[in-house]
C-alpha cells in the first residue's frame, strides 16, 4: 500500500484546521466534487452536534442503538479508519474503538471535528494520480476514489440519523431555522 508523505499530510492537516474552510483551495475535478460534498455534510453534522444539549448525549432510540454521543464519535472513528485504505496510517485500533470513550459532549466534538480536518487534508494531499489505485477496505477491492466516495456517503448517512435523532429530542437542525 502506497503511503501518502507524511510530512505533507501533516502540513495539509495543520492548514486544515487554522484556516476556516471558505478560504481553503478546494482540489479540481473529482477530489473538489467529493470534498464539497463531504464538506456539506460534516459542517452540518458539526452543528448538530454542537447544537445537541449535553444531557442528550446519552439519549438512544432503542436499547442496542447508538446513542447522540456514540454516533459522532462512530463517524470520528470511522473516517480516521477508512483512512487506512489509502496509506495513512490511524491512530485508533478499529473504526468503533472511540464510540465509546466518552459522553462529554466537548470532547465528542473536539473528535469530531479533528477526524473532519483529518479527512479533508488527506483528500487535499491524496494525487489525481492515486484515484486509481487500488486498495482494499473490509475486504473489498476499490480504488482510492471509491474510497473517498465512501466517506462522503458515510457523513451523509449518519447527517440524516442525527437529524432524526435531534428532532426526536426537540432540538432544530441549526441550518433549518434560518428565517424563523
Amino acid at each position: 500500500m502506497t503511503r501518502f508523505n507524511s510530512s505533507a499530510l501533516a502540513f495539509a492537516l495543520a492548514a486544515a484546521v487554522a484556516v476556516p474552510l471558505a478560504a481553503q483551495q478546494a482540489p479540481a475535478g473529482v477530489r473538489g466534487e467529493i470534498l464539497a460534498q463531504f464538506n456539506e455534510a460534516a459542517d452540518k453534522l458539526v452543528q448538530l452536534a454542537e447544537a445537541i444539549p449535553q444531557d442528550k448525549f446519552t439519549w438512544r432510540p432503542a436499547t442496542g442503538v447508538r446513542s447522540v454521543s456514540e454516533v459522532f464519535l462512530h463517524v470520528a472513528g470511522s473516517n480516521d479508519y477508512v483512512l487506512t485504505a489509502v496509506g495513512i496510517p490511524s491512530t485508533a485500533q478499529g473504526e468503533n474503538d472511540l464510540e465509546h470513550s466518552t459522553t462529554d459532549k466537548a470532547q465528542v466534538v473536539a473528535k469530531l471535528k479533528e477526524s473532519i480536518a483529518h479527512v479533508r487534508a488527506a483528500v487535499q494531499a491524496m494525487p489525481d494520480t492515486d484515484l486509481n489505485k487500488a486498495t482494499k477496505l473490509f475486504g473489498m477491492d476499490m480504488s482510492y476514489r471509491g474510497v473517498c466516495l465512501l466517506l462522503q456517503s458515510h457523513v451523509h448517512e449518519h447527517l440524516g440519523q442525527m437529524i432524526a435523532y435531534a428532532r426526536s429530542n426537540g432540538v432544530v437542525p441549526p441550518w433549518s431555522r434560518v428565517g424563523q
